[in-house]
């Protein structure tokens, strides 16, 4: 898997690269502030639209993929949900997550929408690529489930849908629905990608909630 991994992420930050140079989004250099950040998460916010789930229009050169993953956890839901929708949990778990910056944390209704980018740092070729996807976290307590939709340098959308069943004795099943959007040409990257990097993060959490490390 981190071979799997490593190769995938080759392939996008050699693209990433090439991309740069022309628009500058990710970048190799001394880290972003956090009110930066929340200007470039509302940037992103207003410009893309990552929050619409409308499929791309035929002939948009944009291209949508859907996939979903699966995991147990020997521990009750009362122990899954919380740390599981809690992201700096993720940080050490996903491959290069190095920060959750939290830019608005409200409920709306009973629903708590928090808006946040995780930044991503990534070594290639002698130099490390910062990686900012901007998010909205949509979390429903009674429901026992979390969306999130997010936009990412060079035009990738992930709508999320990640779902927690009670099974028998105290164990828990999270079930993530996964859809990607990105320019045709990439889609399948995107997927391969997304659903690689979602599985070893399934797996790390799984691990440490299990070894009560969470």
């Amino acid at each position: 898997m981190k071979k799997h991994l490593r190769l995938l992420a080759a392939q996008l930050f050699a693209a990433v690269l090439v991309l740069t140079a022309l628009s500058g989004p990710a970048r190799a250099d001394t880290p972003v502030g956090d009110a930066q950040l929340a200007a470039e998460w509302q940037a992103a916010w207003d410009t893309h639209r990552f929050y619409e789930n409308t499929p791309p229009a035929p002939g948009s050169g944009r291209s949508r993929a859907e996939d979903s993953i699966s995991i147990t956890i020997d521990a009750p839901i009362s122990r899954v949900f919380p740390a599981y929708i809690d992201f700096e949990n993720h940080i050490g778990k996903h491959s290069f997550l190095k920060r959750v910056v939290t830019h608005r944390d409200r409920f709306v209704g009973a629903e708590r929408h928090i808006d946040l980018t995780a930044v991503e740092e990534i070594p290639y070729e002698g130099t490390t690529v910062t990686i900012n996807t901007h998010a909205q976290q949509r979390v429903n307590y009674q429901g026992h489930y979390y969306e999130t939709d997010s936009w990412t340098f060079p035009g990738v959308v992930t709508h999320q849908k990640i779902v927690f069943t009670r099974l028998s004795g105290t164990r828990t099943e999270v079930t993530e629905y996964l859809t990607f959007e990105a320019d045709t040409s990439m889609i399948d990257f995107a997927i391969a990608n997304g659903v690689a990097s979602h599985q070893a993060t399934q797996a790390a959490l799984k691990q440490a909630i299990e070894n009560h490390d969470l």
